[in-house]
């Protein structure tokens, strides 16, 4: 019996990418003892039978909080935002759970382990936002010279759900966590207070980027623990381009020492003369190499 599970969702359009990320797990001989488990979001049957001899289980996501239904009319896709907070609820036979998004590939199985060792003893574990290269990551409106208007993700986002004042506060600078890649134990308290600060952002703001703004409130207001992992772990692409390391055919760190990237993530996307890599696969887009060579390169993941 695998005890531990990497659990994806996708709808028809992102299946593509799904594929790829089951894929580059697949890959890797270590993933023989882990589970791999998808949440239907308006997959075709076609693509379910596609996919179902790769992975274990497949299940039907669901509205698991309750959510205005003008807010989520035809859009399956943003059950991501809630059903990623219940996963013991869908796959109980676990005892440890990473969950990837299908807009992200892993690159290197190390970051794998590390992420089911972080959430030993109930612990969150998880990236921030924040690294090396990294220029901004908070934006201001200033008046005046000296007089600031915080535009911060987290902040804006919190005064938007009607989070109160001083809560949206703790958030204001606090380094973004995102929710692409975490993982949790079963019996973590770390569910509930997901879960409970969840239903309170559904309620008044965004569906989208709610349960992002929910993790971000149990670590930095709840103080859930956690351990957080490198940036490496869940490299978002359209905040900092990777390099290409030639000599081992694999992407890195832009800056010394060039560690090799775990996870690469698309979120956001890349785009180029108006198309997304997301969608549209062929497309390439310039990043350098360790010895300085421009090449194009496309960020997702090839068999």
């Amino acid at each position: 019996m695998k005890k531990n599970v990497i659990v994806s969702l996708a709808d028809a359009n992102y299946f593509p990418l799904l594929e790829e990320l089951i894929d580059s797990i697949k890959r890797f001989k270590q993933s023989e003892s882990i589970a791999i488990c998808v949440l239907d979001a308006g997959l075709t049957e076609e693509q379910k039978n596609k996919i179902s001899k790769k992975i274990d289980e497949i299940k039907s996501a669901e509205w698991d909080l309750e959510v205005p239904g003008r807010k989520v009319k035809d859009k399956e896709w943003l059950k991501s935002q809630v059903s990623r907070a219940f996963l013991p609820k869908y796959f109980p036979n676990y005892e440890k759970y990473l969950w990837i998004d299908c807009d992200a590939w892993v690159n290197d199985w190390d970051c794998i382990d590390l992420y089911f060792q972080a959430c030993n003893e109930g612990k969150l574990g998880i990236t921030q936002t924040i690294g090396p290269g990294y220029k901004i990551t908070s934006k201001v409106n200033w008046l005046f010279g000296k007089l600031a208007i915080i535009k911060s993700q987290n902040f804006k986002h919190a005064v938007k759900s009607k989070i109160p004042y001083d809560k949206a506060r703790k958030l204001a600078f606090a380094p973004h966590i995102n929710i692409g890649v975490f993982s949790l134990e079963k019996n973590s308290e770390g569910w509930k207070i997901w879960q409970d600060n969840l239903e309170q952002t559904l309620k008044a703001g965004n569906i989208f980027g709610s349960e992002g703004l929910a993790i971000n409130m149990s670590v930095y207001i709840d103080n859930l623990k956690t351990e957080f992992l490198p940036l490496s772990f869940n490299w978002i692409t359209s905040n900092l381009l990777p390099k290409y390391d030639e000599s081992n055919n694999t992407f890195v760190e832009p800056y010394l020492p060039n560690h090799k990237i775990g996870i690469i993530h698309l979120a956001a996307g890349i785009w180029k003369d108006g198309k997304d890599m997301r969608v549209d696969k062929g497309i390439e887009i310039e990043i350098k190499t360790l010895h300085g060579k421009k090449i194009l390169k496309s960020l997702r993941y090839k068999n």
